[in-house]
């Protein structure tokens, strides 16, 4: 009984920690913290960088019109600007479509290798001090790339990460729904997260970094931006999280699609956790040990296992001592939970709207594919291609 006892306040603790102890404790941690900011200011055009947009594509001939429409709006100063694609494999009309455009650069490989290996063969050509990183299928911000420029007049970032948005819809489902609210709470935890010491990674949909920071990337990897992003920060720069540059793109067509991104992205956690192992020592990295951990580690790791462990923990004390009031107490609130969980899956499944049924579906959702991710991640291993899931506007 007192095994059990221990192995559930672990557990609870754990699991409130990753999801909610954290955010509180960066927040106080921000407040105390006495800000020191770097002048950044837009100068002129003459003393901007030349920035190289990269974007990395695999049969995406469907959006083409949609993003160089989006790319040739951006503020930055057009002979500034170099748009590189970099088609892995594409057996559409992708290459055909990119040909109509003068100012746009075109590497295809007829071999489908990944987008890490389609990273690492592109970034050869590029020799501009800054690369930002999207993908075909989201629209910047006019103003994204002037504003992650401007980040880096602070020497010590190496790289920007920009905010990602998702376009939720009024006839959206659960997965746009669920996404979209995750989201405002990760941007909320990388802004923290910046603010104190560094922003933990960056998303793939909008990051910059200094060229000569690049280092080649295992082409079995699957979260080629978180990797890249924490190697440079392992190396002592920062990365700088920019809300003011983001990109915004479509949630998931349907909860089946979004499984298939979850899963993928939980399978790269666990390759990430073991491939930056170094991160996890916090007498050498600190700080950035503490918030790479509490982040993201936790989350890909052993929290989702505790999450799950609780129920029959508590199911089986309440079984042995049946006069504790707590014990029952938080017994009916998990199986509430669950059973309120469940009930998000059954409106989604009929596409019936329920914004706060979302939420206990989606959490639940999430956790159950970081360990469905492990199962991926054997599967996978030695190829960084994977299935893209549909988006909701395709």
């Amino acid at each position: 009984m007192f095994t059990l006892k221990i192995l559930f306040y672990v557990c609870l603790v754990v699991v409130v920690y990753t999801y909610v102890g954290y955010g509180l404790i960066l927040w106080i941690l921000v407040k105390l913290k006495s800000k020191k900011t770097v002048e950044k200011t837009d100068g002129d055009s003459n003393s901007l960088p030349e920035v190289t947009l990269c974007i990395a594509a695999y049969n995406e001939e469907a959006i083409i019109e949609e993003k160089m429409r989006n790319v040739h709006a951006l503020d930055y100063p057009k002979d500034k600007l170099r748009v590189v694609w970099i088609t892995d494999g594409s057996t559409d009309k992708t290459n055909e479509k990119l040909k109509e455009y003068d100012d746009v650069i075109v590497l295809f490989s007829p071999e489908r290798r990944g987008k890490t290996a389609a990273i690492n063969r592109g970034m050869k050509y590029i020799n501009t001090p800054i690369v930002v990183f999207t993908d075909a299928n989201t629209m910047l911000n006019n103003e994204a790339i002037s504003k992650i420029v401007k980040c880096f007049a602070d020497p010590h970032v190496g790289c920007v990460a920009g905010e990602k948005r998702i376009e939720v819809r009024s006839e959206d489902g659960a997965a746009a729904g669920g996404e979209g609210m995750y989201w405002k709470y990760e941007s909320t935890l990388k802004r923290l997260d910046s603010e104190l010491c560094t922003a933990v990674g960056a998303a793939g949909e909008l990051y910059g970094i200094r060229r000569e920071l690049f280092e080649p990337i295992e082409e079995d990897t699957l979260l080629d931006d978180f990797i890249l992003s924490m190697r440079i920060a392992k190396r002592g720069y920062k990365i700088e999280y920019c809300a003011e540059a983001y990109a915004i793109e479509s949630g998931s067509a349907d909860m089946n699609e979004e499984r298939k991104r979850k899963v993928r992205i939980s399978a790269g956690g666990l390759q990430s956790i073991w491939r930056l192992r170094p991160l996890l020592n916090h007498f050498k990295y600190g700080m950035m040990s503490f918030q790479y951990v509490s982040h993201r580690v936790l989350r890909w790791s052993i929290t989702p296992l505790m999450l799950f462990l609780l129920l029959p923990l508590n199911i089986a004390i309440v079984a042995v001592n049946t006069t504790s009031a707590f014990y029952w107490i938080f017994l009916g609130l998990q199986v509430l939970f669950y059973l309120l969980g469940a009930w998000g899956y059954y409106l989604s499944t009929k596409q019936i709207k329920n914004k706060i049924l979302y939420i206990p579906y989606y959490f639940l959702f999430m956790n159950v594919n970081v360990i469905k991710g492990f199962f991926y991640l054997r599967r996978k291993k030695g190829s960084g291609v994977w299935e893209k899931a549909k988006r909701s506007n395709a």
